[in-house]
């Protein structure tokens, strides 16, 4: 399955919108004028003033019919006054030097906070990859080795895709793909080897994960450093492949099972819960016999190794080994072995995206091309989505940390950090509340922590390297994960005043005037379409924020609970659809909405 495809099905089975609606009635208006058009293009304008839909549509037809923009718009705002019988448009503009405007009616805004109302979870939610099978891999952290944070980064982006794409009607699995074997493992065990307290069972994982990445730091030095160290490692690194040395054998099941616990307890903490994990040397085994079966088909022999020309099919590629030398697979061969696999564990599976960084952009499409060699039907049916580096910023008492310490920043180091910074961000707001007990101030605490990374990860389009600022994400006034969650929880608030005042929300008792958050809400399910077809977060990140100064904008210039006001039943129940969405949204980028903080 690919975009177009899911876009052609959007068209047959996503339920009529008001966008959809107006593109219509321009259609209906246009060939009343004995115009024909077969793409008409909608946008919001960025000032409210200026209307909640805009079209060019006169501009793009007035030259090829001979007519005048501005008054061929005005002829195409009479038509479309006649046939809006619907009223969800309250009134048209003719702007500029053509363009229309659309205004919608108070009668759509307040039937779309009933809607919101109705949906609740649901809210949102479309059918455009309806029944499609798809997986997404990413986080891939190695056993032995510490979750850095190019993994939280994947982790981030990788649970956010999924989400969007389950909520736009698919059937997803997620996966991790990790390398339990390689070199990275035999320095990790010559570290624990050479200092016996690092290699000391303690009964926590979590604390014996964190001694086996100093293992694996001082082993990696002293793999670079140290001509008789390296040897050692290299032997070391033969004992794991031949499970020949039972010292190393019991060294290596320990430990594995102590960084995967850890890696868990992360998840955790991250929202993430996987379906299938595939492990290196497994995959490594079934590359292996497909280079093999095909080692004259695909692949040739070179200087005693089993190389792919890729450059003989697509100029832009390049040659990689797959098949070393010394008769060991490289990372390409693996690659092979995992893709096959995932296509025979997930029957029927119509997409398979995988989420690395950029650095393995090139040597991906190089699989991805022998791939299509081997198996043509799998062609269409994987993507690969690439993403930049965390970098901190230099003037944040972060970034000055992380110099001091040579950029070595762990993801448990910095979720670890964030939250400690939170929960003072907290007190110094007045809260946590009173009569909390530890264990909520310490779940809100971390909930919001990763609010601030994932936020700050997903606000941007995916591609492009990320400059973290410590201060800046942890703000609850600004761009930032916790201004949303407090947004959030402020409105929770409001509504546990409306019960405790006995006031129910009704979406009839509206006001004339529609207010900006109104303005706002009916886009969300725009935003996830939009977010679902270009693989983004990034759309509904910005949206949220837009949505919620909005929203804190009508709070703080409006009395929501009063008996005494004939409309605080709709305020009620704007602040209701307020939360259903903001709930919604922030689930979609891996967030917790916290209900108080």
């Amino acid at each position: 399955m690919n975009l177009p495809e899911a876009k052609a099905n959007s068209a047959v089975r996503a339920k009529n919108s008001v966008e959809k609606e107006i593109k219509n009635l321009i259609k209906d208006a246009l060939k009343n004028l004995n115009i024909e058009v077969n793409n008409v293009a909608l946008e919001h304008p960025e000032d409210l003033k200026n209307g909640d839909y805009s079209t060019n549509v006169a501009l793009a037809v007035a030259k090829k019919i001979g007519e005048n923009p501005k008054q061929l718009a005005e002829k195409i705002c009479k038509e479309l006054e006649r046939l809006n019988v619907d009223n969800n448009i309250e009134k048209f503009e003719v702007a500029g030097a053509g363009f229309i405007n659309f205004y919608l009616s108070r009668k759509f805004f307040s039937r779309n906070v009933e809607k919101i109302l109705n949906q609740g979870a649901d809210t949102g939610k479309n059918e455009i990859l309806f029944g499609k099978k798809i997986m997404v891999e990413y986080t891939d952290p190695n056993p032995f080795k510490p979750f850095h944070i190019g993994h939280l980064m994947t982790n981030a982006i990788g649970e956010s895709i999924a989400r969007i794409l389950e909520h736009s009607g698919a059937i997803v699995s997620r996966a991790n793909y990790q390398g339990d074997i390689g070199l990275h493992v035999a320095k990790a065990i010559y570290g624990l080897l050479k200092d016996s307290k690092l290699a000391q069972k303690t009964g926590n994982h979590n604390e014996e994960a964190q001694n086996i990445g100093k293992a694996y730091a001082f082993g990696a030095e002293a793999y670079e450093n140290n001509e008789h160290a390296k040897k050692e490692i290299d032997e070391i690194n033969k004992k794991i492949y031949a499970r020949n040395d039972e010292k190393i054998n019991e060294i290596y099941d320990w430990g594995f099972e102590a960084t995967m616990e850890a890696f868990e307890d992360l998840y955790k903490v991250l929202g993430t819960k996987f379906d299938f994990y595939f492990l290196e040397s497994a995959m490594a085994e079934i590359g292996e016999e497909i280079v093999h079966a095909n080692s004259r088909k695909v692949f040739v022999e070179s200087e005693g190794a089993i190389i792919f020309k890729a450059e003989e099919h697509n100029p832009k590629l390049h040659t990689r080994v797959f098949i070393t030398s010394q008769g060991l697979p490289t990372y390409e061969t693996k690659e092979l072995g995992l893709a096959a696999e995932k296509f025979k564990t997930f029957p029927n599976m119509n997409l398979s995206i995988v989420i690395t960084a950029n650095e393995q952009a090139e040597y991906m499409k190089v699989v991805a091309k022998a791939l299509s060699l081997l198996y043509p039907e799998f062609e269409n049916r994987m993507k690969h989505i690439t993403h930049g580096m965390m970098r901190f910023d230099k003037n944040s008492s972060l970034g000055k940390m992380s110099s001091r310490k040579g950029n070595i920043i762990t993801g448990e180091s910095l979720l670890r950090d964030v939250e400690v910074m939170v929960r003072e961000k907290m007190s110094a707001k007045g809260g946590p509340a009173s009569g909390w007990q530890e264990k909520e101030v310490q779940n809100v605490a971390s909930d919001v922590a990763v609010s601030a990374l994932k936020y700050s990860i997903l606000k941007q389009s995916i591609g492009g390297d990320i400059i973290y600022d410590f201060e800046k994400s942890i703000s609850f006034d600004g761009d930032s994960g916790p201004y949303l969650c407090y947004s959030y929880a402020r409105a929770n608030s409001v509504l546990e005043k409306a019960v405790r005042e006995n006031i129910l929300p009704d979406p009839h008792a509206a006001p004339e005037e529609a207010w900006e958050v109104e303005k706002i809400l009916y886009k969300f399910p725009e935003i996830i379409h939009r977010s679902a077809t270009e693989y983004e977060p990034h759309y509904i990140t910005h949206y949220l924020i837009e949505l919620a100064r909005a929203f804190n904008s009508f709070y703080g210039n409006n009395t929501i609970v009063s008996k005494t006001d004939s409309h605080s039943s709709y305020k009620i129940a704007l602040t209701f659809a307020f939360s259903f969405v903001m709930k919604t949204g922030l689930h979609l980028l891996g967030i917790k909405a916290p209900a108080k903080m």
